[in-house]
């Protein structure tokens, strides 16, 4: 007989053994045997945590360009006698609008009263101001769990404290 090797084994009859065992010889048999292997996972605490949230303030300084758009409004005098509506138009940054009148005369006429001149006018102007902002931080502290032992837990969290200084 030679020595197993990981799962193989030979099997060697002798003459003897087919001499005494006729039906051996006939039927042999070969016992294989296998290991199986089970695997089972448990959740273990190792230790809890509280964590909580606290809102804060803080001073922030604003320094922002702001700008700020306004319209000149000027009342021009024509008395102008035109042949047709005159449309809004556009000089510049500057928009032009006609207001016309009818005047009975012995005849209707079309006579431009005025125009009214819309200019935009822009000017930046610096915005300082301090306003208050508000901000969250997380706060850790360390609990004890079911399965670790009361001193256990302190010991950690004078560890941490200590750390932290």
């Amino acid at each position: 007989m030679v020595q197993p090797n990981d799962g193989e084994r030979e099997l060697l009859l002798s003459a003897e053994s087919e001499r005494s065992s006729a039906d051996s010889v006939d039927n042999p048999k070969l016992t294989l045997l296998a290991e199986e292997l089970s695997v089972e996972k448990e959740t273990v605490e190792t230790g809890r945590l509280r964590v909580s949230k606290q809102t804060r303030t803080r001073e922030a300084f604003i320094d922002e360009a702001l700008l700020r758009e306004h319209a000149e409004v000027e009342t021009v005098p024509v008395g102008r006698q035109i042949s047709e509506m005159p449309s809004v138009r556009y000089e510049g940054d500057t928009i032009i609008v006609p207001i016309v009148e009818e005047v009975l005369h012995t005849e209707r006429r079309l006579v431009l009263k005025e125009e009214v001149r819309i200019t935009r006018r822009r000017d930046t102007e610096q915005f300082h101001d301090r306003v208050s902002l508000r901000y969250q931080e997380a706060v850790i502290t360390r609990v004890q769990s079911a399965t670790e032992p009361a001193d256990a837990a302190s010991a950690k969290e004078n560890q941490s404290s200590d750390a932290k200084e």
